[in-house]
């Protein structure tokens, strides 16, 4: 079976809920809004590292944007993504890395520690943004969007199992030593475009105020939407502080590749249990974790009734994060 950090994360978290993914390969017909505009700036970094052309990652977000005139979602994409790119692409027009591949896939045995042998349930594949050289040591990219940068979050970075894994996968597949990771964070805006007001919004706002007028008069006009034009103005400014993009570098201990080689083992067998005996039990901590519902909680809460299954969910196969894009970059060389 092919596994990867996103099955073993979610087993960590939910066993339940891998059941659903891996086993009945589940998903909801409705994707989390944050995972699209992730996949969506994914993509333009991937563009913006192998060409360097401006222009060609603007083409590309509004390619991946087509509706955005009738869908609000899409506009929303379209507008941050293009102020995201257009910002990041001024602030780092140099870098001081030289890319050595993008987007590269990887798979590897699982091995058990005590015995060096490799597993014969399952292997690891994975994706990384990239691998970088400075000086002449490598690293992984490791690109992430955030809602805001502070202590704690840069903190939380060296708890990351999943980057840990793939530079410990990187160096046993690729033969080459990785010094650390380099993450490259961008943070999304919380601004919103201005809807305006209706015409009847507008009537109660001017009978309130000429309700609180001494002269029985007011000056007040009804709010327009804000243009696309006076919105991207508005990002453009907000993107121009440095606050909103940072890179962290983070070196790696050998010791913290032998702990988690042990933990990713101690989960294939946890797995391979709870499949022998059919249990995978439900973790209700988890069901709200960021503070919305998971993914699998409507399946949950109905004990998976069947109606449920077929009005909000579809059956795709696992794993789909590993698909290989028309744009990707050709294999790194050394």
């Amino acid at each position: 079976m092919v596994s990867t950090y996103s099955m073993w994360s979610l087993f960590r978290n939910c066993r339940k809920a891998v059941d659903w993914r891996y086993l009945q390969q589940l998903v909801p017909l409705e994707r989390d809004r944050n995972l699209h505009f992730g996949s969506l700036i994914h993509e333009c970094l991937q563009l913006w590292h192998q060409r360097r052309d401006l222009a060609e990652v603007l083409a590309l977000i509004s390619g991946l944007c087509p509706n955005r005139l009738q869908d609000d979602n899409q506009r929303r994409d379209w507008h941050l993504a293009t102020a995201m790119m257009r910002a990041y692409a001024e602030r780092y027009a140099a870098d001081d890395f030289e890319v050595i591949g993008l987007e590269h896939n990887f798979e590897g045995p699982i091995i058990n520690p005590a015995t060096g042998a490799a597993s014969r349930s399952f292997v690891l594949a994975g994706k990384v943004d990239g691998i970088v050289r400075i000086g002449g040591e490598h690293f992984i990219l490791e690109h992430k969007t955030a809602a805001q940068i502070d202590g704690d979050y840069l903190e939380k970075l060296w708890t990351d199992f999943q980057i840990t894994i793939y530079a410990h996968y990187i160096e046993q597949t690729m033969g080459i030593p990785i010094t650390g990771i380099l993450y490259n964070v961008l943070v999304k805006a919380k601004l919103q475009q201005g809807k305006g007001e209706t015409e009847e919004e507008f009537q109660e706002r001017r009978a309130e105020l000429l309700a609180k007028s001494k002269t029985g008069k007011t000056t007040a006009k009804r709010r327009l939407p804000e243009s696309d034009e006076e919105f991207q103005e508005r990002l453009t400014e907000k993107y121009a502080d440095p606050a909103m993009f940072h890179r962290e570098m983070l070196y790696l201990s050998r010791d913290r590749f032998d702990v988690l080689r042990s933990e990713l083992w101690e989960l294939t067998q946890a797995f391979l249990d709870a499949r022998r005996r059919g249990v995978f039990y439900q973790n209700t901590a988890f069901c709200f974790n960021y503070q919305r519902p998971c993914a699998y909680f409507a399946l949950c809460r109905s004990n998976g009734n069947p109606n449920v299954i077929e009005n909000f969910y579809q059956r795709v196969p696992p794993n789909t994060e590993l698909r290989v894009l028309p744009s990707d970059a050709p294999e790194p060389t050394f």
